[in-house]
């Protein structure tokens, strides 16, 4: 079965272009969106200098190295690239990018800014009009008084979410991190806890699943320990989940191991929606970029 990473970043957590492909090898992963981020220099915490060498202009995690890893295995990597909006060139450079260097998704987006902003619509407005998919980072403030240690907030909430799809219409994106994949469950699990435990109950489904119905421009990315750890947490409920959302849900890791692959494979699922999970929903996603 052909498999699609759809969310990994060059020269991430040591890995370089040599190392990312032994393990896509290694792994059976034929293809990886390999993703930029680029943010204020002082948005992000610092235990990230150990992940990537950031670029002082364009970092974290500069285009110009998704750029080169195509440039290497061009049938290997779909590049993705994300502007800071907050850069008043943004959408002149993300269409930039699609044009001369051929990226098909907008991501990774992750900001220290609300996603619902002026800056941001317009480009995921730009985004849709390249047909490109826009790969949304979520992740709340938990820093209750000013005096507390520095900690990262990335989009906003799940209401900012919803702000987006509404307000974009033709352009998908997808969910991604703590601040999204929290959201699966129907309590406020999210109030107190970053990453809820892999045995914490589900007790009724959350807002993914009623945004996955009204708005069929939303889409699930199940990368990293968020979206392994949502999906962990009632496997009976997981496979419903999976089995109603089949056409929204792509397979990604935003790392190196198998644990995403690991747990698909407890559940038992049809082939035919293992098939869109891995690929399929992925490539159409990229279609028309």
């Amino acid at each position: 079965m052909k498999i699609i990473d759809a969310h990994n970043h060059p020269d991430w957590w040591g890995h370089d272009l040599a190392k990312t492909l032994a393990n896509m090898d290694a792994n059976n992963i034929s293809q990886a969106w390999i993703l930029s981020w680029e943010c204020g220099a002082n948005e992000f915490m610092q235990h990230y200098h150990q992940a990537f060498l950031a670029s002082r202009d364009h970092g974290p995690i500069p285009f110009e190295r998704c750029v080169a890893y195509k440039e290497k295995a061009p049938e290997r990597f779909i590049i993705g690239y994300a502007p800071d909006a907050r850069d008043p060139n943004a959408c002149r450079r993300l269409r930039a990018a699609h044009d001369i260097y051929g990226a098909k998704v907008c991501g990774e987006v992750k900001c220290r800014a609300m996603y619902d902003n002026p800056d941001f619509l317009r480009m995921f407005r730009t985004a849709g009009e390249l047909g490109m998919p826009v790969t949304l980072h979520f992740d709340y403030d938990r820093q209750f008084k000013c005096d507390d240690e520095r900690v990262e907030w990335w989009g906003g909430t799940i209401k900012t979410l919803e702000n987006v799809l509404a307000a974009c219409p033709d352009t998908n994106f997808l969910g991604h991190a703590p601040g999204f994949w929290v959201h699966i469950s129907g309590d406020d699990i999210w109030k107190v806890k970053q990453y809820p435990a892999a045995d914490d109950p589900i007790p009724c489904e959350g807002e993914i699943s009623r945004l996955l119905r009204q708005y069929p421009n939303l889409f699930c990315d199940i990368s990293a320990g968020s979206g392994c750890t949502a999906l962990s947490r009632d496997i009976s409920f997981t496979k419903k989940f999976l089995t109603e959302f089949q056409d929204r849900v792509v397979y990604a890791r935003d790392y190196f191991d198998t644990r995403h692959q690991d747990l698909l494979r407890t559940l038992d699922l049809p082939v035919e929606i293992m098939e869109k999970i891995y690929c399929k929903n992925a490539e159409r996603l990229i279609e028309n970029a």
